[in-house]
């Protein structure tokens, strides 16, 4: 009886795992496309931050904590939900928290000169990760149907949802490991990279808030989801996460450069 407890436990926690964030490739991608573009005064600040250990190998942290209750109150900080016909600066901030709050909490934390280096090491972790949630779409989706996940799809005729397809099914389903996606993404000239770093945050969260739209058109409930579809739109999930990459190390070197 304990055995097959255990066994339905793990099964349930493997359907549900990817259903509210980015692969752990996808923010693998973005950790390693970021360290790439640090200068080397934020390598070295980042570096003794993490011990020796890289952007990539941390990226998934904020998502590992989530089974600690202790952690409880940072789960609103991987989404921010907007209505459709407005800007986040115009409506009122979440009491509970949001990724905008979260990313900014972040960053204010690791600029402070009085932060404690626990708190920065910490701060340091979930911005790697919110900063490629920002970039997933659907984490600045509907309320209403929690950001794609009440959207019910097939993914080659297993049942899914709208949220994990874009979170984890496209990425996982093209077979790459972090670093083999990361050296295949597109190769940028100076000036393209500086078109994709210009903005705040503000602004970033407005781009992918006018990307969800086309995401959420992108399917009905039910509709079966396959072939084209990662055809479709996998270079739309490049381009989001060689932005999440680009733009985390552009706030990193504001922060440590």
């Amino acid at each position: 009886m304990k055995s097959a407890l255990i066994l339905l436990f793990f099964s349930f926690q493997l359907m549900m795992g990817n259903s509210n964030y980015w692969s752990k490739t996808g923010h693998r991608v973005v950790g390693e496309l970021a360290q790439q573009h640090l200068n080397r005064k934020t390598k070295r600040a980042v570096s003794k931050l993490l011990k020796g250990k890289s952007l990539a190998s941390v990226s998934n942290y904020a998502d590992e904590i989530k089974s600690d209750r202790a952690y409880k109150n940072f789960s609103p900080w991987h989404y921010v939900n907007i209505p459709s016909d407005k800007k986040y600066e115009e409506v009122d901030p979440d009491t509970n928290g949001d990724l905008v709050q979260g990313i900014q909490k972040c960053i204010d934390i690791l600029r402070s000169e009085t932060s404690s280096e626990a708190d920065k090491i910490f701060y340091l972790k979930m911005l790697v990760h919110l900063i490629g949630d920002l970039h997933q779409p659907l984490h600045v989706g509907r309320k209403e149907d929690k950001g794609g996940n009440d959207i019910q799809v097939q993914w080659f005729d297993r049942g899914s949802n709208l949220h994990r397809v874009w979170d984890s099914h496209m990425i996982d389903y093209n077979g790459m490991s972090y670093t083999e996606l990361t050296k295949n993404l597109s190769t940028l000239n100076k000036k393209q990279i500086r078109e994709i770093e210009e903005g705040t945050l503000q602004d970033w969260v407005a781009e992918s808030q006018a990307l969800v739209n086309e995401v959420y058109s992108s399917a009905g409930k039910g509709e079966k989801l396959g072939y084209s579809y990662s055809y479709k739109y996998w270079n739309t999930v490049e381009k989001q996460l060689q932005k999440g990459g680009l733009r985390l190390a552009k706030v990193l070197n504001q922060i440590f450069g």
